[in-house]
């Protein structure tokens, strides 16, 4: 029994060491570890999805409820635009906040809390009777929105990807494109049930698909013992080991030292420029086809599902543009796109010049927005990308208040927006200049003794 109990022992104690053995070599030869799918696709998918519920729920379908609330509770379209203003001031105010929580707790439990508080903003707004609670759940509502936006996902895209980057962030973009012509659902629905309805049953599908969405978006692929582009590490080695291209940062900037290169201010400047266009497209583009160029309501509607459909195409070709093409190449096209876009739109002679304009446009914003993303992430790395972006929010800001404001100002001046529209293409048109000269920056080495 002993002798038993003394050979049970050995064997126990032989099949340790070797187990201790594999463990060990696996460990040296990560190219023997159980190979696992890239985790970094599903949180494309994941952002992509949540991107597609945002823009069909609330970015394009707010033009919807402003009509159902002028019609129902008698409110002015001034007071209820309003809103439209709070969302991108509280988002522009808040960039640098969510970009500091996203670099310090991870994109997931941003992520979370902002589904979360962005269904519960929807339900909130199908009880409002009065201004004061319109405003209240939509300051709600635009803070969980922020919370689970574009930027937020674009952050962890960039956290797992680094070849192929600006083709990740162009896929996520895809949700956003597609939300776009689905708003007609949210249309039918609140014709055909009402605003309230379609409010808290936006908030309900928000919770309970948002929720599984925000589990998927992983923020860094060593929190699943995965790196990034799902490379093994001594591929990974033998990469970093050749002559640099026009791909990943060579070097991690902070927040600071980003703040003190030109690449971020032209970078932010640009994108401004781009705002110009987007947000005055979206505002008034339907207004000056109406009343401007004399087409039905019907027919104006169409031109922002068009556009959609171009920044399907814009987000279709980015996807397919090799990444080793320079970006600030890419989005200085783009911006040219935006430019010629508006400049059909404010002078079209019939309805083939309106399709036209739509379909540049909208190329030219599916083309523009992930390369920028990508752009910032190359030039400074990913430590602390969040609170980069949340920062460019600050400038970029200007631009989503300013193109309205300019392109309404013109128009009530002299009655009609085409020097309005003709000020924001040239504004464009520099834009494209700023992401020409934005060139990659080059990190400043610490002084000996400092």
């Amino acid at each position: 029994m002993q002798q038993f109990i003394h050979d049970s022992s050995g064997y126990a104690a032989v099949q340790r060491r070797l187990m201790h053995r594999y463990r060990t070599c696996v460990m040296l030869h990560p190219t023997m570890q159980p190979t696992t799918k890239f985790y970094g696709r599903r949180v494309v998918i994941a952002g992509g999805t949540l991107q597609f519920l945002q823009s069909m729920l609330l970015n394009q379908a707010f033009g919807a409820y402003l009509a159902a609330l002028v019609q129902d509770r008698g409110w002015s379209k001034t007071a209820l635009s309003g809103a439209a203003a709070l969302k991108s001031m509280e988002s522009a105010l808040l960039g640098p906040v969510l970009g500091w929580m996203v670099d310090r707790y991870g994109s997931q439990r941003v992520v979370r809390a902002g589904v979360i508080l962005f269904g519960l903003g929807f339900m909130l707004l199908s009880q409002t009777d009065t201004l004061v609670a319109f405003y209240s759940a939509f300051v709600v509502l635009a803070l969980g929105a922020s919370m689970c936006s574009n930027m937020v996902v674009s952050v962890a895209i960039i956290q797992w990807f680094e070849k192929n980057r600006a083709r990740a962030l162009s896929s996520s973009q895809f949700g956003a494109a597609i939300g776009g012509l689905f708003v007609f659902v949210v249309a039918w629905i609140i014709e055909l049930y009402g605003w309230r309805v379609a409010a808290f049953g936006s908030g309900v599908l928000l919770i309970v698909c948002g929720w599984p969405l925000a589990n998927m978006v992983k923020s860094r692929p060593e929190d699943m013992g995965q790196t990034i582009d799902g490379v093994p590490p001594e591929t990974k080695a033998a990469d970093t080991a050749k002559p640099a291209s026009p791909g990943p940062a060579q070097g991690e900037f902070t927040a600071r030292q980003a703040l003190r290169t030109s690449a971020f201010w032209y970078l932010s400047i640009g994108h401004a420029c781009s705002l110009f266009v987007v947000s005055a497209i979206n505002v008034h583009a339907i207004v000056h086809i109406k009343e401007g160029l004399g087409y039905s309501l019907a027919i104006a509607s169409l031109y922002i599902t068009i556009a959609t459909a171009g920044q399907f195409v814009g987000v279709m070709c980015g996807w397919v543009i090799p990444d080793r093409i320079e970006k600030r190449k890419v989005t200085a096209f783009s911006m040219l796109l935006h430019a010629s876009g508006m400049l059909m739109l404010t002078y079209a002679t019939g309805p083939v010049v309106l399709v036209l304009s739509a379909l540049v446009h909208g190329m030219g914003w599916g083309l523009r927005g992930p390369f920028i993303s990508a752009m910032r992430a190359d030039y400074f790395g990913r430590n602390s990308i969040g609170m980069i972006l949340g920062l460019s929010s600050m400038i970029m800001v200007i631009g989503q208040i300013g193109g309205p404001l300019i392109a309404g100002i013109f128009a009530d001046w002299q009655g009609n927006y085409r020097a309005g529209f003709t000020i924001i293409a040239a504004l464009a048109a520099i834009g494209s200049l700023f992401f020409w000269m934005a060139k990659r920056p080059k990190l400043a080495k610490p002084r000996l003794g400092a």
